[in-house]
């Protein structure tokens, strides 16, 4: 039988938490994907294969390890405040999730790819895309003009050009199966085989096109935290922060050097070491942001222009991409030979996008308030 327990309430000075990593996860998020070495498609293990230098342990060392834990992060958050409003009715609430989720996804979805289909029409624009490898669907076809109408189709719904709407594809559908997931994570037996299966998940890197372990396993521990009052105040001895804190940097620092140097010293053992210290490096960040950071979140959260900047953190999620992908080969292709243009992209293309997504966002609000209503699901208000 299932057990129930009272719902926890968020305190004020949780809720400015939680709207302070909401936007320092979207605004990380465009960094992550600005990373540019030459393999630049991240997983927990991936191997840059190329020499190691001060540019490429740098970014390797944010992209791919410090900044990690921002999209666990987000669904725990998720999962958490979903588990709040138990009190309302869960048809209301799936309709609002339709509207606030499926409405923007596929309308960024939609974005992505008339971005992406007039870009194609230009010589060195086409050429941008063929080279960013985006919508490269196989050996010959590296562009969306090469494309069969229902691979179209299935980009639009499934693999969106803007690649980052993935979060919020899952989230829809972990919203739409939050009875199953609540019935799960509480009850006695069934939380233990079900947090299983959702680690393995994770720890394997799983995936799915409605089910990756990353998210199911971090949505479904922000409905445990909520269900069961788990103290998001104070840290247990087992989470004091320094010691997260020390082990989050020294592991980051550690699985970058090994990227680098570990395939000659330990062959293809680097892959599952890789991995291993990934899935550690963002449970450590997790604790050491949420229990270590709230000096930060005070000294931000009582300034007027950032709380005003916070306000726009969806906007520069879903503007930000396939945008920063094309921007940084069509920079490269004139910097490249400039000392260091690889750093000084890595650096100021993402804040000119973020500027450029954050003016967007605020001209649309302030001149059309209700298409920027839409564009947000309601957010940012």
């Amino acid at each position: 039988m299932t057990q129930e327990f009272q719902p926890s309430r968020v305190s004020e000075f949780n809720s400015l938490k939680f709207r302070f990593w909401s936007f320092a996860a979207m605004f990380l998020l465009v960094f992550v994907h600005g990373y540019n070495l030459n393999d630049n498609y991240m997983q927990p293990w991936t191997v840059p294969g190329e020499p190691l230098t001060f540019t490429a342990f740098t970014e390797y060392f944010l992209a791919n390890g410090i900044f990690r834990f921002r999209i666990p992060m987000l669904f725990i958050i998720s999962g958490y405040l979903f588990a709040m409003h138990d009190y309302r009715p869960y048809g209301q609430r799936t309709r609002k999730r339709l509207r606030t989720l499926l409405v923007p996804y596929l309308i960024w979805s939609s974005f992505g790819l008339i971005l992406t289909w007039v870009l194609e029409f230009h010589p060195l624009t086409r050429e941008v895309v063929a080279g960013s490898h985006i919508v490269q669907i196989d050996d010959t076809r590296m562009l969306l003009h090469d494309y069969k109408w229902y691979e179209i189709l299935g980009r639009w719904l499934f693999f969106p050009v803007t690649y980052q709407m993935w979060f919020i594809r899952v989230l829809l559908i972990y919203n739409i199966a939050y009875p199953a997931i609540r019935w799960c994570v509480l009850h006695p037996v069934g939380r233990w085989i079900f947090f299983g299966f959702a680690f393995l998940l994770w720890l394997g890197t799983a995936g799915f096109v409605i089910v990756e372990g990353e998210g199911l396993l971090f949505f479904s521990l922000g409905v445990w935290m909520q269900k069961r009052n788990f103290d998001i105040d104070n840290p247990k001895r087992l989470l004091n922060p320094v010691f997260w804190g020390i082990t989050f940097l020294t592991l980051s620092a550690t699985k970058t050097w090994l990227a680098f140097n570990g395939q000659p010293l330990i062959g293809n053992s680097v892959y599952p070491v890789l991995t291993i210290m990934h899935k550690l490096v963002i449970v450590s960040g997790l604790i050491t942001a949420w229990y270590g950071g709230n000096a930060l979140v005070a000294f931000f959260m009582k300034k007027a222009w950032f709380v005003w900047l916070s306000a726009f953190s969806f906007i520069i999620y879903a503007f930000h991409a396939p945008l920063v992908a094309y921007a940084s080969n069509a920079v490269f292709s004139y910097m490249d030979h400039f000392y260091g243009y690889r750093m000084l992209t890595f650096i100021f293309l993402p804040l000119t996008i973020i500027g450029l997504s954050v003016g967007l966002g605020a001209l649309l609000r302030r001149f059309v308030p209700g298409f920027y209503g839409i564009l947000t699901g309601g957010r940012g208000f």
